[in-house]
Order: structure tokens, then sequence, then C-alpha cells
């Protein structure tokens, strides 16, 4: 039966993969081996290794064939063609609504409940409620774009005409279904940025910035990965005069094509390990002093994982503090950046506290920095990412 084929598939992948490189590119390597797999073969196939991870730390001792199968249930809303794999007691109770699949699986392993699937409730930043961010991961998060500015009437009348289904968030974010095919029918980052809701959210805080210093602002975002903060910075302030830098020249490439297609040429960009000492010896920087820095911290990523499922599985408690331990090396580097009244704008997408709240109190003990706003931007009630963000700003 070529379902029950596409579950032994699925096992032997999951058998052999160690978490070592993401999900996606072991199964890109795989399926690039493997010719026989058709698109819809290697869909179904990704599919379900998906889900097992999604699971995360729950029902770890159960045999893998048996936790794919509590996977592939709670992680869909119906049984479909995977039907004939399973009984008719768990058929019947196959409900639309997730909380009666969690009680039915409950009802048949004692130990399950969301809370084994994020074992680290204690470790959470204040305000999220464990319980529900933990199932949020059985649930695959939506695709959502940020339109740019004077692009929404051509936007949206494309995704109309192509009968792409879109749910409309404010004036400029749309949230659609995760496979949603966009990038032959947008202009990818001239008209919209692939940029989820919570990351979008970071323009309330851009917002919150009062320039009084300078008609230009000088603006170094400085972990600037492939320039998403960059384009939102961009496109809400007014002028900026613009520096990026992130310590992966790879990543920095990706920004170069990225700014290229958005339009953006007037910018300065250079590799830097932030949590060098010598950091003050780079050219651009030398000296230098800044109105706004965007710091979005390396860090566990852990409002992300459910879309990377496997960091979640392969995630061990230790590493929290390795990650808060190179976030204070770097925000106590930056310090001397930040201009007399500028800004400091500290961004994670983690969900623990010692990257977030603990951050911020070193960052406080710094008499010259003002808390200004501290949020933790909940994702996991509108199927987007969860994270943090703190502005500061330094007393002139």
């Amino acid at each position: 039966m070529r379902f029950q084929s596409y579950f032994n598939t699925a096992l032997i992948l999951i058998g052999q993969y160690d978490g070592t490189m993401p999900l996606v590119h072991f199964l890109k390597q795989y399926f690039a081996r493997q010719k026989k797999h058709g698109s819809k073969d290697r869909k179904l196939i990704a599919h379900l290794c998906y889900c097992f991870y999604r699971l995360g730390h729950a029902l770890k001792e159960q045999p893998a064939e048996e936790r794919l199968r509590i996977a592939f249930f709670l992680c869909n809303e119906g049984a479909g063609d995977w039907a004939l794999l399973y009984e008719e007691s768990w058929l019947s109770h196959w409900d639309n609504d997730l909380k009666v699949r969690i009680d039915f699986i409950h009802s048949l392993f004692p130990t399950f409940s969301p809370d084994n699937i994020f074992p680290w409730r204690v470790a959470l930043s204040d305000g999220i409620a464990p319980e529900t961010f933990a199932a949020s991961h059985l649930v695959q998060p939506d695709l959502f774009l940020r339109i740019r500015p004077g692009k929404q009437t051509s936007v949206l009348q494309k995704l109309t005409n192509h009968q792409i289904s879109f749910q409309q968030i404010g004036t400029n974010c749309l949230a659609l279904p995760n496979a949603s095919k966009v990038d032959t029918i947008l202009d990818m980052d001239k008209e919209v940025v692939v940029q989820d809701y919570s990351s979008q959210r970071i323009a309330e805080f851009l917002s919150a910035i009062v320039n009084s210093e300078s008609p230009v602002l000088r603006v170094w975002d400085c972990c600037a990965a492939s320039g998403g903060k960059s384009l939102l910075a961009y496109d809400l302030l007014a002028d900026i005069q613009l520096i990026v830098s992130d310590i992966r020249p790879v990543i920095l490439r990706n920004l170069t094509e990225r700014f290229e297609k958005a339009g953006i040429k007037k910018y300065q960009s250079f590799t830097a390990d932030l949590t060098n000492a010598k950091l003050k010896t780079h050219p651009e920087i030398a000296g230098a002093v800044f109105n706004i820095i965007l710091c979005d911290v390396p860090c566990s990523g852990s409002g992300t994982w459910g879309r990377t499922p496997e960091q979640l599985y392969f995630f061990t408690k230790e590493k929290i503090l390795e990650y808060s331990t190179l976030q204070k090396k770097i925000v106590a580097n930056l310090m001397p950046y930040v201009a007399a009244n500028g800004y400091l704008l500290y961004i994670t997408c983690s969900v623990f506290k010692k990257e977030n709240e603990e951050v911020v109190a070193l960052i406080q003990e710094n008499n010259k920095m003002e808390l200004v706003k501290m949020e933790v931007l909940k994702g996991y009630d509108m199927r987007a990412d969860s994270m943090f963000a703190a502005l500061f700003r330094r007393k002139g």
C-alpha cells in the first residue's frame, strides 16, 4: 500500500537523522539521491517527518513507529488517505478540535500532556502560557508577508486574480497557508517581504523612536542576517544612513541580493564577531556612534521551533546558558556605539527568560540606558513565531 510505504520511508529517515543539519537540507539530500520519489511522494514523506519532531520531548520512550502514528494523529485535523493505518477507535476521535485529539492520546498514554512537548516551563519568559505555547508546536505556522510601501493595491489584486487565499492583518501584513506558492506571482523583496507576524511587530518599537538629534538617522543592524529588520527600518523610518554587519560572509551575500531587489543602494556592510574585544578596530565603526542599533542577537530560536521542530527535539537545557552568555558579551560590546539620546533595540526569537529578561537586566545595570518598551511578542496564538524585544534609550 502506497501510504504504508510513505510511512515506512519516513521511519527510515527518522532513524538516520541526527539533527546536525537542518531537517530541510537532510531531506533534500535524500530525495536528490532517491529519484524514484515524485513531488507528491516527497511532500508526504517530509510531512510525516516534520510531524514526528513536532511531538518534541513527549513520548520519547515509545517506539518510533508508535510515536510517528501519534504525531500524525495530533498534527492533522483529519485522517484522509491515511485512515487505513489507524484503528477505528482512533478514527472516531479524529476531531478538528486539537484538544479532543490531545485528550484521546492522553487516555491511551497517560504520561502524555502538551507540557511534555516543551519541558522547560520554568525557564519561560513572563507572560507566556506554557501549555498553550507547548501545544502550538503541533500546528504548522502560517506564511506571513509584509507589503512594502506603495505596493498594497497591486499585491492584493495579484493574489485575488490567482485565487490565493489570504487573511489581511492590519494594513500591510498578510497571513497565508504555509504551502502557498507566491514567488511566481509576486515580486519578492520588491513588492513583499517574507516576514513573520511577530517580526513585523518590531515596527511598533521602531515607531516609538523619537528623532530629535539628527536629520538623518545613523542605523547599524549589527546582526543583520539576510536583512529583514534592515528592510523594515528602511521602509518605516524617513531617512536612514544604514550600516549592516554579520559574522557570516555568506549570509551577507544573501543580504546584498535582497537589497538589490528591494532597491536599497546606499549602505555599508562588513563582517564582524560582536563578541570580540577588537570590534572597535573595524574602520566602518571606529569612533562612530549610532542613533539606532538593531541587535537581533544569535539565540536558541525557541520561538520559531514550530517551523523547525527538529530543533526542539534535539535541544538540551544547557544550551540556554550558552546563548545567554553570548548575548551578554554582544550587548556589552555594543554599548559604546549608542549615541547620546540614541537607541538600542534588543531582539531575540527566544522564549527563554535567560535570553530575554536576564539580558535586559544586564543592560539596565548601565545607568545611562533607560528602558522605553519591552514585550514578549506571543505569536503562538496567531500561528506565528514568538519573539522578544526591548527598546533602550541612552540618556544624553
